[in-house]
C-alpha cells in the first residue's frame, strides 16, 4: 500500500476570535507571500488534530483555546497536504514564542490585512457565519 498510495501531511488550524470578536492572525516568517495567516501547524505522528492544533498554538503563541468547533477539511495537490479546521475563542492572551512568528495580530473582520490568501479570508468568512459548525 505504501508504494501505490500518496503520502502526505496533515496541518491543523482555527479561526480564533477573542471576547470583541476580532480574529487572530499571526504573520509567518517562513510562510509564502505575505506571511499573514490562521494560527495552527503540521500534527505530529499519531497526533489527533485538535491536539496538535493546541500544541502548536501554545508553542508559537501560548495561547488556549476554548468553545472549538470542527469548521471544515480540505486537502492540497501542492503541497501534498490535509488540512483540518476549527472554529474556537481564546482563552487568555496571545505573546510571541516562537522564532517562526513575526507578529501576532487581532483584526476586525471587515479590517484583515492585504496579503491574506482569499482562501483563507473564505474560511473567516465561514466561521463567522456560524455555517456547518460541530461542536467537539
Amino acid at each position: 500500500m505504501r508504494m501505490t498510495h500518496a503520502r502526505f501531511t496533515v496541518t491543523a488550524g482555527a479561526v480564533i476570535q477573542n471576547n470583541e470578536g476580532k480574529v487572530l492572525l499571526l504573520k509567518h516568517i517562513f510562510r509564502a507571500g505575505s506571511g499573514w495567516g490562521l494560527p495552527g501547524g503540521f500534527l505530529e505522528s499519531g497526533e489527533q488534530p485538535l491536539e496538535g492544533l493546541r500544541r502548536e498554538l501554545r508553542e508559537e503563541i501560548g495561547l488556549e483555546i476554548e468553545r472549538v468547533e470542527f469548521l471544515t477539511a480540505r486537502s492540497f495537490r501542492k503541497p501534498q497536504q490535509v488540512e483540518i479546521l476549527f472554529h474556537g475563542f481564546a482563552s487568555g492572551e496571545a505573546q510571541l514564542k516562537s522564532m517562526e512568528v513575526d507578529r501576532v495580530v487581532w483584526f476586525s473582520p471587515g479590517a484583515l490585512p492585504e496579503g491574506l490568501p482569499k482562501d483563507q479570508r473564505l474560511i473567516v468568512e465561514q466561521a463567522l457565519s456560524d455555517r456547518g459548525k460541530a461542536r467537539i
